[in-house]
């Protein structure tokens, strides 16, 4: 007996926006009823001195230091701005 039926299959096709035959909702049955099979066996595994990770590779913070510099100047930064005023970049109104 499969583990996911025409009906969930046409479903998610639904809401994926895909148009499927019925032909294709079969294929389909079968191919995610071996999917979800295999997926199954993960729960046989014995995990229990397992930590859990988030990545594969053992990786700690491979980001450089945040920290603050000097800023460009503010003539540099207001160079190509269109319209300016007082030290800084107007923009077009969007609330009345």
């Amino acid at each position: 007996m499969s583990r996911i039926s025409i009906e969930q299959v046409k479903h998610v096709a639904n809401l994926s926006r895909l148009a499927v035959t019925e032909q294709e909702a079969l294929q389909f049955q079968k191919q995610l009823d071996a999917i979800i099979t295999y997926a199954q066996q993960l729960n046989e595994l014995d995990t229990e001195n397992v930590e859990p990770t988030t990545h594969v590779l053992d990786m700690k913070n491979v980001w450089r230091e945040d920290v603050a510099g000097k800023g460009l100047p503010i003539k540099e930064v207001l160079k190509n701005a269109p319209d300016h005023e007082d030290g800084q970049i107007r923009v077009p109104a969007i609330i009345e």
